[in-house]
């Protein structure tokens, strides 16, 4: 009769280097799926964080659109965006372009205006029934906004912290679009919600319920700190128990609301306004690591109240996580006020 097999006893051999390269790359993979059906899921993202990235994704996204572009910018100075979008043009690609002129007289979109209108892109001044058009965002056919916290000033962008967001939301996109319809027309009217959209005039309201919301923690970045509702809320957050971090880059202008913030407890970091360190330019606010508001509004009551301005609020976890890992750099790198 023949013996019952045995297990095999043998010292199992390690695999070869081979065999774990293709067993990461099979992973790396799979993770890189994952994070996509999640980005895709939300009708939000990817995210694009600068200056980490650099500009050339803006760039592909530029030159993407094959019918429509609709781009409103409070400030445009970037040879290389205007050449996509005088290439989109040349292509037969109908760009449309909404810069602004209440502050200082647009003196630093003139030279832009008159390049692109030479070269067949469609110019318009912004609407005079807001203060600014402090807005930045674009609209690539009708499909896929993306909603940036930056200008298109590419002189500030290897020290600038920004964000941009791709937003495919059916919903979004309308709204965005039926607002940039309503400014190039110049006409009046009130900027639909969309999905998850936060418009100026009119953004304090929510953002103050955003801030109010927070029971844990707050994550803050912007680039101005002086509207009395927002420090009201912050110092209100502070002082019921919820750890709230604020990082921005230090200017004299806000010396009062960062003693104000800290007295009541708020963790403020700041970093030097040199050309040489990392300039907080972002806009943002995460509650409880469940919900993030990312846009162009300032801490300011003309930005809250006043002018065209853009964002959202979402609770991606893909964009929530992103966010987090930024700002715990950035907080880390700056100075404890």
């Amino acid at each position: 009769m023949a013996a019952a097999s045995q297990p095999d006893r043998r010292t199992p051999r390690s695999p070869r280097p081979g065999a774990w390269l293709a067993c990461l790359l099979i992973v790396s993979i799979v993770a890189a799926c994952a994070s996509a059906i999640a980005w895709a899921s939300s009708g939000l993202g990817p995210l694009i964080t600068e200056p980490d990235q650099g500009y050339a994704p803006i760039y592909t996204l530029l030159g993407s659109a094959k019918h429509t572009l609709d781009v409103t910018m409070y400030e445009f100075s970037d040879p290389a965006a205007e050449k996509a979008l005088i290439d989109d043009a040349a292509r037969g690609v109908a760009v449309r372009v909404i810069l602004d002129e209440q502050y200082k007289g647009g003196a630093y979109n003139k030279p832009v205006f008159t390049d692109l209108s030479q070269h067949g892109v469609k110019v318009q001044w912004a609407s005079t029934h807001v203060s600014i058009t402090h807005q930045k965002s674009f609209v690539i056919d009708g499909k896929k906004a993306v909603i940036m916290t930056g200008n298109l000033t590419s002189s500030f962008y290897s020290t600038s912290r920004d964000f941009a967001l791709v937003d495919t939301k059916k919903s979004d996109v309308a709204a965005i679009e039926a607002v940039f319809g309503l400014d190039w027309a110049n006409g009046k009217g009130t900027a639909p919600a969309g999905a998850d959209l936060v418009w100026s005039p009119g953004s304090e309201a929510p953002l103050v319920a955003l801030i109010g919301s927070a029971k844990h923690s707050l994550l803050v970045e912007n680039e101005e700190m002086e509207a009395p509702a927002i420090v009201g809320a912050l110092e209100a957050a502070a002082k019921r128990g919820v750890a709230v971090q604020v990082v921005m880059t230090n200017s004299p202008d806000w010396k009062a609301s960062f003693d104000a913030l800290k007295a009541a407890g708020v963790q403020v970091h700041t970093y030097k306004n040199s050309s040489k360190t990392l300039y907080i330019h972002a806009k943002l606010i995460e509650a409880d690591a469940s919900r993030v508001f990312l846009g162009s509004e300032n801490f300011s009551v003309g930005s809250l109240q006043y002018n065209r301005e853009l964002g959202l609020i979402t609770t991606s976890a893909p964009i929530l996580q992103a966010v987090k890992k930024i700002f715990a750099s950035d907080f880390s790198g700056a100075t404890p006020w």
